[in-house]
């Protein structure tokens, strides 16, 4: 790649740490996960009561309606995690967005706006936030000494990606499969399509708290760098150095790069 420019120093006082939202997206994936494990254990005690019932009249059965019940409670769980961390995520999202453009704006296919709002257009949003995930990903990559970027390897944004919008699709099309049985098999059968659904789901969470984990600390090492022209960023830095508050200002006399 050609090299890559340098921020202007007045630009670096716009540079905001990610690290603290980005400590809360990884607990509330984590609750994600914990929501998508009670699924999983609720869909398949649902459909082990189904398949006890062996097509008898089961409607009225106590085990099922328990069963039940939990199915129940388990989506609701799911939702409130999955509206929490969404929330969170896209404050998160907008602030490396915002760091990004000062990294290299160059870099970057879409108006900072766009960090949120490419979301929420429909079917585009199956590929607008990659492309400008992907351009925060490379402006926060660190350039090696002849100004080249290094370590920039997408695959786990790329692997993230995929498999949250396969499972998004898988998802709907199982719940829709689920809601419109009515034969004894096509329950049971909407059910497994299910336990497939939540276990695709805990898999995009894993990944997507890698990736909000790593774009964090990559961009840590970029603000490292910018405060200390010349120092040797290490491959793998301390985590609770990387965002370090003693960092000196910029030449212009503005607060230091990456200021909470």
């Amino acid at each position: 790649m050609p090299g890559v420019p340098a921020p202007a120093a007045e630009g670096l006082h716009r540079l905001r740490s990610p690290r603290g939202l980005s400590t809360a997206v990884v607990a509330l994936l984590g609750v994600v996960i914990v929501s998508d494990v009670f699924a999983v254990a609720t869909d398949l005690r649902l459909w082990q009561a189904y398949a006890d019932a062996d097509g008898s009249d089961f409607t009225l059965l106590e085990p099922l309606e328990r069963a039940e019940s939990l199915f129940v409670g388990a989506a609701g769980f799911q939702a409130l995690a999955l509206v929490a961390t969404a929330v969170l995520f896209l404050i998160w999202f907008r602030r490396v967005r915002h760091n990004a453009e000062v990294f290299d704006a160059g870099a970057q296919p879409m108006k900072p706006g766009w960090a949120i709002g490419a979301w929420f257009v429909p079917i585009a949003n199956c590929w607008l936030p990659r492309q400008i995930a992907s351009g925060i990903w490379t402006a926060s990559t660190v350039p090696d000494t002849e100004g080249n970027r290094r370590g920039g390897s997408q695959a786990l944004l790329n692997l993230w990606w995929a498999l949250w919008v396969f499972g998004l699709l898988f998802g709907r099309f199982a719940s829709n499969r689920y809601e419109k049985a009515v034969l004894f098999d096509d329950v049971t059968a909407g059910l497994r399509l299910l336990v497939v659904s939540d276990a695709l789901d805990i898999l995009a969470a894993v990944l997507a708290l890698l990736v909000v984990r790593r774009l964090t600390a990559m961009q840590g090492e970029r603000a490292a760098l910018l405060a200390h022209p010349g120092r040797q960023v290490p491959d793998q830095p301390d985590p609770p150095t990387v965002f370090s508050r003693d960092m000196p200002p910029p030449s212009t006399g503005a607060a230091g790069p990456m200021a909470h």
